[in-house]
């Protein structure tokens, strides 16, 4: 099996919950949530950021405006719509049941695993 695979399909399946997220603290502009995805270590591309943001704001969840640039094109600013938060509180409901499902099941076995080492260390 394939981890990178099966990294990058994890990650795929966060993207527009981290996006939202990101939106929701104020308008953002596309290169700036880029920017701060990688630094969350996060990766995307903007081959994959755009078409996400168009099918977010074609789904009612965002609303954009252009601000003029003094050094290029007018940019394009999206926040969230008032559907488009709900929608996130209902995305950030699931990650929690999510999130505290997984640790629940992993966490229990890291420290059944850290115990067996430690054990089989002595």
């Amino acid at each position: 099996m394939n981890i990178e695979n099966t990294q990058s399909q994890m990650r795929k399946g966060i993207l527009e919950f981290c996006i939202l997220s990101i939106i929701k603290r104020g308008e953002a502009y596309p290169s700036d949530i880029i920017s701060e995805m990688k630094q969350a270590n996060l990766y995307i591309l903007e081959g994959t950021l755009y078409p996400l943001l168009t099918r977010l704001k074609n789904a009612d969840l965002l609303n954009y405006r252009w601000v003029e640039s003094t050094g290029g094109p007018p940019r394009k600013y999206f926040s969230l719509t008032d559907k488009g938060a709900q929608f996130f509180a209902e995305l950030q409901t699931t990650w929690d049941e999510l999130a505290n499902a997984v640790h629940t099941l992993t966490g229990d076995n890291q420290q059944e695993s850290s115990a067996d080492t430690t054990s089989n260390n002595q």
